[in-house]
């Protein structure tokens, strides 16, 4: 099923934390629900993930006694998947987060986003600056607004294969990443193979993420660089499997629509932020983070050494640990 309401299944992931689900924004949201003390943090997760990509994370706040959320965000996993692409705008992605507190009685949260949900709680800070105690970008940096139209410059630097391109054409990309989902994940979920300076030595052709060539040359028969075990692997395969990837994707065929709908808002975050870089991440690499600082004036940086762009699940106790320290040293004697 593509779109049009929530999953067939109800069932709570493996190793996953209580199950909840709340009304927000027209949708019906899971949200897998941490109990304990202090400024809760919600983890918002990236494509093609889900709240599980967050399971380490969870289990050590669990363990620290700290309140934690981790929702399969809109059009993912257990969550409501609405069938129009504009319903997949950055003020329908925030306004979700925001009711999704409001529905958790929280008046406000540390926002942690990883991937595409990194670009949205940098957002979350923009738009609803009240409900923001702090911002965590694991991976993602906070970016100013474009001079241009993304899509059109991402367009003519990097071509018409380059993914976020390639994802505008509807049905496309879809269809070729639901073609063997397996094959799918095997190729996402991979630790690095190649370090920073052997990406950077690749002629431009190559470094251009070309992901419906790349997947479709992908073998994964003797790939020593999984990152998932076969139950890890299994819990993504077999939910995208049910869902598609339609509902992801159209969060990427909104770029050009945030463009048009953010002129005019000041790119200025104001509140405690931590940015967690990845030494190996070719797709968010750690200079992209250089300069936040004249837009995030109160910010932190930690770096992970030797990870890929799956940070959360390829160095989880560096991350948690990492995360829970600053938690506890910036919010102290907060709770929400």
């Amino acid at each position: 099923m593509q779109g049009g309401g929530a999953a067939m299944s109800n069932e709570a992931l493996p190793g996953m934390p209580p199950l909840t689900w709340v009304d927000t924004n027209g949708i019906r949201m899971a949200c897998y629900d941490v109990a304990g003390e202090g400024m809760p943090v919600v983890f918002c997760h990236g494509f093609p993930e889900l709240a599980y990509s967050w399971r380490h994370q969870l289990a050590a706040f669990a363990k620290a006694g700290r309140r934690a959320l981790a929702p399969d965000q809109r059009g993912y996993g257990l969550t409501d998947r609405p069938e129009a692409v504009e319903s997949y705008d950055m003020e329908q992605l925030c306004a979700d987060l925001a009711g999704l507190l409001d529905a958790k009685g929280i008046e406000r949260a540390i926002f942690c986003g990883h991937d595409w949900g990194g670009l949205v709680v940098w957002q979350m800070a923009l738009r609803h600056p009240d409900r923001v105690a702090g911002v965590i970008g694991l991976n993602t940096p906070f970016l100013p607004r474009a001079p241009a139209d993304p899509i059109a410059l991402m367009r003519m630097a990097l071509g018409e294969d380059m993914y976020i391109v390639w994802f505008q054409k509807p049905g496309e990309a879809d269809g070729a990443l639901a073609r063997d989902v397996d094959k799918t994940f095997r190729f996402f979920m991979r630790r690095p193979t190649m370090t920073p300076a052997e990406f950077a030595a690749l002629p431009p052709d190559q470094k251009n993420f070309p992901l419906g060539l790349m997947l479709e040359a992908y073998d994964p028969a003797g790939d020593e660089h999984q990152l998932l075990n076969d139950e890890e692997r299994r819990a993504f395969v077999e939910t995208f499997a049910r869902t598609g990837f339609t509902g992801g994707i159209n969060w990427y065929r909104n770029f050009t629509r945030n463009w048009e709908r953010s002129a005019g808002n000041v790119d200025r975050v104001t509140c405690p932020a931590l940015m967690i870089t990845a030494e190996c991440d070719h797709v968010l690499p750690p200079s992209m983070a250089e300069g936040m600082e004249r837009y995030v004036p109160d910010l932190e940086r930690h770096m992970i050494a030797g990870s890929g762009h799956w940070t959360q699940q390829e160095s989880p106790d560096e991350v948690s640990r990492v995360i829970l320290d600053w938690v506890a040293r910036r919010f102290a004697q907060e709770g929400a």
